[in-house]
């Protein structure tokens, strides 16, 4: 039966008190925000002031630190590199490829950790002193649970190099060793420092008993009376038999000389060598896995997995990997000895001990503060085949749900939003959609940012959201009364209607300018311009003035008078375009053939009979009026003596 998760736990929020106000609030793509209604509860008909703050809250916060921002934008490339292995690698080299996927997302951890461990030194303020340590806590449990799986489930080390990977991984997470082993070294007299035994018997609980034997060298020189007790521990360690990584015994050969050795340093114990030196006595006790022993030094193991990796290296080197969990929660309970509960962390690698991996991702994900862990670790355990069985009742599998979630908290943020394209690009099933549903939330702030984001919409055929995103910039040109900017986004979106209402703010602006703004753009329309009539004439006009400024009149004439008859103008614009003809009718030469001529008097005709009649005229429509009223006697004049001209013309020549 499927466990069932319990309630979520219940955030406050500073300064907002549902008891006393009424709370409203709103959902956005990762953050959600809350105020208070201007109503009061008890009085709901009388209007109250609310409180003038709104309360944001971020989902994935994380992706507003500096430092947090470098481990997402190196493990995006390592992310993108692993999604490539699939097809290249198989068998060893496929293991040995992972293995390195791995490592590679380690190393960024930890060198975001080197990073923040700097600004926590540097920090002037306490406050941000102690979030930079609280971070690199944090960071370090990831690396921790993540180094833990990697040895147990990508590796999948067998009995007897498990447990060298697993001394390594104590070693690399309990570090004060060395620092320590500095400070005792650097001292004139080292086996007298208050500290040396201290070192040694930490050396020993690692399993670094080489260095143990070297320290003790320098205790057997400094007092005669110990050294030949010195010298038995040292071969004890010396000889103690360790599956090495390039050692050919078998685990039963290993198994025996182990026992063999287990059983003399036992004789020793009991025959009293060390028995009038505590220090080495204990040290000796130790190596033979005595429990008791080891958790005397509880203060020095600090954990319950260092305890664990110790007790297995003194009295069962050769654990198997199933094996393992049995002494994990031994280890866990005889560490804490009932004084205190286990820590979500100490859940995590018990889980991971036990090899459930969907508990470690479902614990984890409880845990930490974002996506990022969960969502990489997921992946690249899918990529080991591990979790192919597992899919979730709403339609994903495991891995797709996490990198939606991460892919979701990085569109939150205002450049994080690029790395979060190539996450959704790689869930198969819904990815496509989600990246369209947050792709269409992207705050256009900038035309550069825009661009990236048509950019990103265009390599993917988003047809939809380019159309959408071009209208929303062609809106915001108009705004700004960028007119060129406009109609190139209008073209773009193929948006005819959109494209019209621009050039008719075109040709308004051109006459009450007399002139062309974006020259550049009109003059290359090229096939763009059949987007809409509108369009189309606002293309064919500019070239009647291309015409018309090289002096090719007669073709200028003939499109002018083109663009008339076949309705492409619209009716408000004749009149300037009548008035354009006006030059070309008092040429030297005749421009307009009589048929033309008497087109261009029945499209005045034809809009001086469309006039509205107006009601008691004010100046304005007067002075108007009368301006409109010259326009037209000019036209006529004009008109009377082309045609009058053309006919002449026209007639002569039918007579020659």
């Amino acid at each position: 039966m499927e466990e069932l998760d319990g309630e979520p736990t219940v955030t406050l929020i500073p300064g907002v008190n549902s008891q006393k106000k009424q709370m409203c609030f709103d959902w956005g793509p990762g953050e959600m925000l809350v105020c208070e209604t201007s109503f009061n509860k008890k009085e709901k008909s009388e209007m109250v002031p609310g409180c003038p703050y709104i309360h944001i809250i971020r989902k994935d916060i994380d992706v507003y630190c500096k430092i947090l921002r470098k481990l997402f934008n190196e493990s995006h490339g390592i992310f993108v590199g692993l999604q490539r292995i699939e097809e290249e690698f198989t068998g060893k080299s496929r293991k040995a490829q992972l293995v390195r996927v791995s490592k590679n997302y380690r190393s960024v951890i930890r060198a975001c950790m080197e990073e923040m461990h700097q600004l926590a030194i540097a920090a002037k303020d306490p406050a941000s002193g102690g979030q930079f340590s609280s971070q690199i806590s944090i960071l370090s449990a990831m690396e921790l649970i993540w180094n833990l799986c990697e040895i147990l489930f990508i590796e999948v080390a067998p009995a007897g190099p498990l447990l060298l990977h697993l001394l390594d991984w104590v070693r690399l997470h309990v570090c004060e060793v060395d620092s320590l082993s500095a400070d005792v070294l650097g001292s004139e007299n080292p086996s007298k420092h208050q500290d040396f035994w201290k070192l040694v018997t930490i050396l020993v609980l690692q399993g670094r008993l080489d260095e143990a034997r070297q320290m003790l060298s320098k205790e057997a020189d400094a007092s005669p009376t110990s050294a030949g007790m010195c010298r038995v521990l040292g071969d004890l360690m010396r000889t103690m038999p360790v599956l090495s990584p390039g050692n050919t015994q078998t685990l039963t050969e290993l198994e025996l000389k182990w026992q063999h050795w287990h059983e003399e340093c036992e004789r020793h114990l009991q025959d009293g060598t060390f028995a009038s030196s505590p220090h080495l006595e204990s040290l000796c006790k130790i190596m033979l896995g005595d429990e008791a022993a080891l958790l005397e030094q509880k203060e020095l193991l600090s954990n319950w997995y260092h305890f664990l990796v110790t007790r297995l290296l003194y009295s069962c080197p050769t654990v198997k990997p199933m094996d393992l969990h049995c002494y994990a929660q031994s280890s866990l309970d005889l560490f804490l000895g009932g004084e205190s509960s286990a820590e979500p962390l100490d859940n995590i690698l018990l889980a991971a001990f036990e090899f459930d991996i969907h508990q470690v991702i479902k614990e984890c994900s409880i845990a930490l503060s974002n996506w990022w862990f969960v969502a990489h670790l997921t992946d690249l355990l899918d990529h080991c085949k591990l979790l192919q069985s597992h899919n979730l009742y709403f339609g994903s599998n495991m891995r797709e749900f996490l990198l939606l979630e991460y892919a979701s908290g990085l569109f939150a943020h205002h450049s994080l939003w690029q790395l979060g394209v190539d996450y959704f690009d790689h869930c198969p099933e819904l990815g496509r959609v989600s990246l369209e549903l947050h792709i269409e939330r992207i705050p256009l702030s900038t035309e550069q940012k825009a661009l990236k984001v048509l950019r990103v919409c265009e390599q993917r055929q988003m047809t939809e959201q380019v159309r959408s995103i071009c209208k929303i910039l062609a809106m915001k040109a108009v705004r700004n009364n960028r007119l060129g900017s406009a109609l190139s986004w209008s073209i773009r979106a193929k948006d005819a209607a959109f494209a019209t209402l621009v050039s008719d703010r075109f040709l308004r602006d051109y006459c009450e300018r007399g002139c062309f703004s974006d020259l550049d753009l009109i003059d290359n329309l090229g096939p763009a311009m059949m987007l809409s009539d509108r369009l189309t004439f606002l293309g064919k006009y500019r070239e009647f003035h291309r015409l018309y400024g090289e002096k090719r009149f007669v073709d200028a004439a003939s499109l002018l008078l083109s663009l008339m008859t076949s309705q492409i103008a619209p009716r408000s614009f004749w009149m300037t375009l009548l008035t354009d003809a006006l030059p070309l009718l008092e040429q030297k030469q005749v421009i307009f053939s009589a048929e033309q001529t008497y087109e261009l008097m029945r499209c005045l005709e034809d809009l001086i009979s469309e006039r509205p009649a107006h009601g008691e005229p004010d100046a304005q429509q007067l002075q108007d009026d009368d301006i409109e009223t010259t326009k037209v006697e000019m036209l006529r004049i004009g008109l009377a003596r082309n045609l009058a001209r053309s006919i002449i013309k026209e007639g002569s020549l039918d007579g020659s």
